[in-house]
Parts: structure tokens; C-alpha cells; sequence
């Protein structure tokens, strides 16, 4: 049987990503701690090890390349509807450079965030308990991944993009009607295919950015 790590690697390196032992070794420790915790914060529908590694880690693990072509530098993310922090934990995990805020209006999974920030010593992440509508601040890129529609997502989220900044839309197949909705002063300029190994499911990644006045 291989391993999980074994596993973790060679799913992450056929997307592109490569994982140090730190890396490897802090994502699995999130799954565990994703189960250990998930009666008392209702963090996901899963129950087993290899499913939460191929449908949350690795289905995460996806938008790393794309993020590192779209955002290469230092910033802020801030990942909106998170939930028990997915995909904002992998980011930080594998991108140290990036300060990531995980927002959720339910207050215990903040919290679970917060939790594992401490417990994988994590500085450049924490958890938020907030709407979104009522958040203030500057964030260079807004992530989602499963969370409301496009269209409710940049509305919801539009006050709090830096000069330059994008958004990273995790989605399962492309979202057709959404994207024919968009309110105005949002320019969708890449919808990205994804293909996570081991998940016989439809994903992709809708970038989009404000329109230039």
C-alpha cells in the first residue's frame, strides 16, 4: 500500500508543485487534524485519510501553480467562505510568502483555522469570523473554492481588492451561467482547466480582476 506522503508528492508533482518534507509533512498533518476535529466543528462531509487527501489536499494543491504564475511575489490573500480552511491552510502552507486570512461567518471554524496555524506553526495564517460584506482591508488576491456564485462572490468581495489585484475562483466544471451573469466592473481573463490526480471530477479556476476605469 503506498503511503500518504508517497501519494501527497507524486499527486502534487503531476500538477507541477514540489513538496519539501516541511511541506509534505504540515499538509498531512492538516488532514489529520481536519478529522480529528470535524465532529466538533463540522469542517467536512469526508470521514477517511485517503479521501481527504485526494479531494481536499490535493484538489487545493491544484491552484498552487496557477496562484505562482498569476501572484509570484509577496501579498495578501484572503480566502472568502473557507470553511475549515480550504484552499487557504495548503496556500499558506506552500506559500510562506503570502500572508493568507481564511474568512468564514461561522465563528468555529475561524477558530479551527486559527487552531491549526498554531499547531503547525504557521505565522503568515489565521483564521476570521466575519461576512464577508463587513470585512474592511486590502487584499492582493481573494480566493474561493466551492463557495457562492461568481456573480454574489465578486459583488460580495469587490471593496476589498488591492490596486492590481486578482481573483482566484476554484470551481468543479466551468460555471457557464455564471460567467454570462457577471456584474459590471469584473473582467474574467483566464478560465483554467484543472486536473487533480485521482479525482474523476471536472475542476477549474475562473481569474478574473476589476475593469480598468
Amino acid at each position: 500500500m503506498t503511503a500518504p506522503i508517497d501519494t501527497l508528492r507524486k499527486g502534487a508533482a503531476a500538477m507541477g508543485v514540489t513538496l519539501s518534507d516541511w511541506q509534505g509533512e504540515r499538509l498531512l498533518a492538516y488532514g489529520s487534524l481536519m478529522l480529528k476535529w470535524n465532529k466538533v466543528y463540522n469542517l467536512t462531509a469526508l470521514r477517511d485519510p485517503a479521501s481527504v487527501l485526494t479531494h481536499h489536499l490535493l484538489d487545493s494543491l491544484a491552484a498552487i501553480s496557477p496562484l505562482q504564475r498569476e501572484w509570484s511575489g509577496k501579498g495578501k490573500l484572503l480566502d472568502v467562505g473557507s470553511g475549515g480552511g480550504l484552499p487557504g491552510v495548503v496556500i499558506a502552507i506552500m506559500r510562506p510568502d503570502i500572508d493568507v486570512g481564511c474568512l468564514d461567518a461561522v465563528a468555529k471554524k475561524a477558530a479551527f483555522v486559527q487552531q491549526v496555524a498554531a499547531e503547525l506553526e504557521l505565522p503568515n495564517l489565521r483564521g476570521l469570523h466575519a461576512r464577508v460584506e463587513s470585512l474592511a482591508g486590502s487584499y492582493d488576491v481573494i480566493s474561493s473554492r466551492a463557495f457562492a456564485s461568481l456573480p454574489d462572490f465578486f459583488k460580495g468581495s469587490v471593496h476589498l481588492m488591492a490596486p492590481g489585484a486578482v481573483w482566484l475562483a476554484m470551481k468543479g466544471k466551468v460555471p457557464s451561467d455564471e460567467l454570462a451573469a457577471l456584474p459590471k466592473g469584473v473582467a474574467v481573463f483566464h478560465v483554467e482547466q484543472l486536473t487533480v490526480p485521482g479525482l474523476d471530477a471536472e475542476r477549474c479556476i475562473v481569474w478574473a480582476r476589476k475593469e480598468s476605469a
